[in-house]
């Protein structure tokens, strides 16, 4: 990445930046981040303390609550609002334990499955799971719907969602509503205070080990929802919760907890840190920004999105691997991703790779 591409970038932004691997080619952060120095750093330390029994569960507890400070920063919620979880599937979950027998959930068509298949496991008691469009999702929305799930940002596509109008139809039909920012969390601002919940998986945009996410539950969402998979973490005193029968569960958001994979949290807390300290406007501004370029140089349409897509017949993933490009392909498109470490040099490599 060259200075005079980072010219206009703010410190902060040109500083992160800097903190991964250069030139690698890599246009996939919808499937998988890369990794920040900071974060192999401090894997590669814990590591080595683990080795000979330095680590403890008491200073493993403390980095996770320090990440969960960092993604409440991030997201615009207060910290007694976010759960940590580790899949997103299990914590849609545990939302879809909640819906009442025989109401409607809407979700969107082709939406990733973990928004979607936690639902149609419900179906034995009547819920009703009814897919619509992206761009008719909010039109969908009636009395007779009870929760409407969605991803901000599409895997399949890069389609921003129209939340506004999501939130909006939702609360006049007192709808409790779904987000996924797990595609938009790291590259695109998220204020989590405008849904009923949210989850989050970590380990793309915001560039953390697998196996670090995030629930954020309103105080009026909690009161709809039963922390079904409450285990000694999710109590009000932690290491007062490792044996029965008594069960006292935190009372915040904390009761949707689940137990921490310790070391993918010490690789979480820099990366976390890290993005909670950037202006996210400016980082969508410059990966949207990239992806219309490269648009431009493809001759399609611009689609003002982070991650570029196009349907491919075949031909054009396999030319960008044969390049050295690492690329990825989601329901007969192909993707390409913007994120912190791309510059206009990816954008020409693509483009040199697929039109000569």
């Amino acid at each position: 990445m060259t200075d005079s591409t980072r010219s206009s970038w703010s410190p902060a932004l040109v500083e992160a930046s800097r903190s991964f691997a250069p030139r690698t080619g890599y246009l996939a952060a919808c499937t998988m981040g890369l990794p920040m120095t900071a974060t192999l750093e401090a894997q590669r330390l814990d590591l080595d303390t683990w080795r000979t029994g330095g680590t403890s569960p008491i200073e493993y507890g403390a980095v996770v609550e320090e990440a969960r400070v960092a993604y409440a920063a991030l997201v615009a919620v207060p910290v007694e609002r976010v759960a940590i979880g580790s899949q997103t599937s299990s914590m849609v979950a545990v939302v879809a334990a909640a819906v009442p027998d025989g109401t409607e959930v809407i979700c969107v068509d082709g939406d990733f499955s973990s928004m979607v298949f936690p639902f149609l496991q419900q179906r034995h008691r009547g819920v009703r799971v009814r897919s619509v469009p992206l761009a008719e999702l909010a039109d969908a929305v009636s009395d007779d719907t009870w929760l409407v799930a969605w991803s901000a940002i599409q895997s399949a596509t890069g389609a921003v969602a129209d939340d506004a109008a999501i939130v909006a139809a939702a609360r006049r039909h007192h709808v409790l509503t779904l987000c996924d920012t797990t595609q938009a969390a790291g590259v695109l601002p998220v204020d989590a205070s405008r849904y009923g919940v949210t989850v989050c998986h970590a380990y793309k945009w915001l560039c953390s080990p697998r196996g670090a996410a995030f629930l954020t539950v309103s105080v009026e969402a909690a009161a709809r929802l039963r922390p079904v998979q409450a285990g000694w973490y999710a109590g009000e005193s932690v290491w007062g919760s490792c044996y029965g029968p008594i069960m006292e569960l935190a009372p915040d958001a904390r009761a949707f907890d689940v137990s921490p994979a310790w070391p993918v949290w010490v690789g979480a807390l820099p990366a976390l840190r890290a993005f909670a300290g950037l202006d996210m406007t400016e980082v969508w501004t410059r990966a949207s920004g990239l992806g219309d370029l490269l648009c431009d140089r493809l001759d399609i349409a611009r689609q003002g999105q982070a991650i570029v897509t196009w349907v491919d017949p075949g031909g054009d993933l396999e030319a960008l691997t044969a390049a050295g490009l690492t690329a990825s392909g989601r329901a007969g498109r192909v993707r390409i991703a913007f994120h912190l470490w791309n510059d206009e040099d990816d954008v020409e490599a693509v483009a040199g790779a697929l039109r000569g």
